[in-house]
């Protein structure tokens, strides 16, 4: 059975580097986390469409 972890709630906004990749844990409407794991040439494709986005 796998092991469960308990809740540590929504928390901020925080981008990582864990091991070879960056990984974005982003608050959620209405409660939890999206958490998404990428490389690095992911993360500047991101980062381009959003700054897309506000110019």
């Amino acid at each position: 059975m796998a092991a469960m972890k308990p809740r540590t709630g929504d928390g901020p906004l925080e981008v990582t580097k864990e091991g070879r990749g960056i990984v974005l844990r982003m608050p959620l409407e209405g409660g939890g986390r999206l958490v998404v794991e990428m490389n690095a040439d992911e993360a500047q494709a991101l980062g381009d469409a959003i700054k897309g986005c506000l110019g």
